[in-house]
């Protein structure tokens, strides 16, 4: 998963952005990319940002930084797409990055880059006002799709926001759910939106074409559908919705084998906490035979009806998955994400994170010097290693202010 530091979709000119791809197998070879009206398909690190072990940093963003990130792997398995835009004006609207849940409570910041955060503004979705808030802050409670759209934000004497799109659960469903498929099977994708006129297409990557449409050389249009007939080894790849407005779906890695087994799993991340059930499937016989699970190579268990379920999945579930029926083959690998049940959660455990990195240096510091002071104090010598005070890297006082600043006024 592509997560951004601070979380929002929508920054100043000069202001820093840290993105992450959070995965812990770094083996993998995780890379960020990125698609801008200049620039398609550039890593960090190229012509733009800097790496910083799993992460990449923007120091000073400029408004041709605007555009859609992601991540990448030599597995193949592709993140969600993040949408970052940046402004040369004096508004921005701070509203969620990824896609939210329906029923959370989603609050938006009306925030100007030079005076304080709490001015009266007001609010507008697709164009329509819909709320004139006196501190700066709306809070949709209990979000539902009926609260997608493009929201922007307006402070008087100040100027107006660029848009962002907010998604509620906006998913591609697909018929049979299953992220591996037989060769010659029947496959159905739908982008899950109501509003037809928003003029939503399916596109995808494979590693013969690159954002082809369906209906052009692949698939079927139908309805709000596109189907496959007959999928084959080429057919793999990753798909995802677009819209005429710009919001981009979750991305979907497909794979499409000519071998005898495949592992039946979740298509899209799963909560922390639910349980998930793996399925072991031959092409020609029975689905209930005996099969061996493994996670990142490793032999997890043998179950005796080709079905393993984990209960209470965690953080530590993420891995490569795969199976093998004996006398039939092994399935291709699949990459398992869990995303956490609550994102407030998770913006405290970075900000924890951050803080212990930036001050551990200095309270260490501190207790060995008390520490020398006391055994002087007693009459004995000794020598200590003396710590450095400041970390060896870190950021600047101005982006740590940026930083602090948003997570502070910014909830979920």
């Amino acid at each position: 998963m592509l997560t951004t530091l601070p979380s929002s979709s929508q920054f100043f000119e000069g202001d820093f952005v840290s993105l992450s791809c959070e995965e812990d197998d770094s083996s993998a070879g995780w890379t960020l990319w990125r698609n801008t009206s200049k620039q398609q398909r550039t890593q960090c690190g190229d012509v733009w940002g800097k790496p910083a072990g799993s992460s990449c940093n923007i120091t000073l963003m400029v408004p041709h930084d605007s555009g859609v990130y992601w991540c990448e792997s030599r597995e193949g398995p592709i993140s969600n797409m993040v949408k970052l835009t940046v402004t040369g004006g004096s508004v921005i609207l701070q509203s969620p990055v990824l896609p939210v849940m329906e029923g959370d409570d989603v609050t938006l910041l009306c925030k100007t880059k030079t005076t304080p955060s709490n001015l009266p503004a007001a609010f507008y979705k697709d164009g329509s006002l819909i709320r004139k808030q006196p501190t700066g802050h709306m809070t949709i409670q209990h979000v539902s799709r009926s609260d997608e759209g493009l929201y922007k934000c307006d402070i008087s004497g100040h100027g107006e926001s660029p848009s962002s799109w907010i998604t509620v659960t906006d998913d591609i469903g697909i018929i049979p759910s299953s992220s591996q498929l037989f060769e010659g099977d029947f496959v159905s994708l739908s982008c899950e939106e109501d509003d037809s006129s928003a003029g939503w297409t399916l596109r995808r990557n494979t590693s013969k074409q690159q954002r082809t449409q369906c209906g052009i050389k692949w698939g079927k249009p139908a309805g709000s559908n596109c189907n496959i007939t007959g999928v084959l080894p080429w057919d793999s790849g990753v798909y995802w919705c677009e819209s005429r407005e710009g919001p981009i779906s979750n991305m979907v890695n497909l794979t499409v084998t000519g071998g005898s087994v495949i592992l039946q799993s979740p298509v899209l991340p799963v909560m922390e906490g639910d349980d998930v059930t793996l399925l072991c499937k031959t092409k020609t016989t029975p689905s209930n035979l005996p099969a061996a699970f493994y996670k990142d190579g490793s032999l997890i268990r043998k179950q005796p009806t080709g079905h393993m379920t984990i209960q209470h999945v965690s953080r530590s579930d993420e891995g490569l998955y795969k199976c093998d029926i004996s006398g039939h083959g092994e399935s291709p690998s699949k990459k398992h994400i869990t995303t956490p049940p609550d994102s407030s959660l998770l913006h405290f455990v970075i900000r924890l994170l951050f803080h212990m990195v930036m001050f551990c240096p200095y309270v260490i510091s501190t207790l060995l010097m008390v520490s020398l002071y006391r055994k002087r104090a007693k009459g004995k010598i000794f020598r200590v290693p003396i710590l450095p005070t400041h970390p060896e890297q870190g950021l600047d006082d101005e982006h740590y202010d940026v930083i602090s600043d948003v997570t502070t006024e910014y909830h979920f």
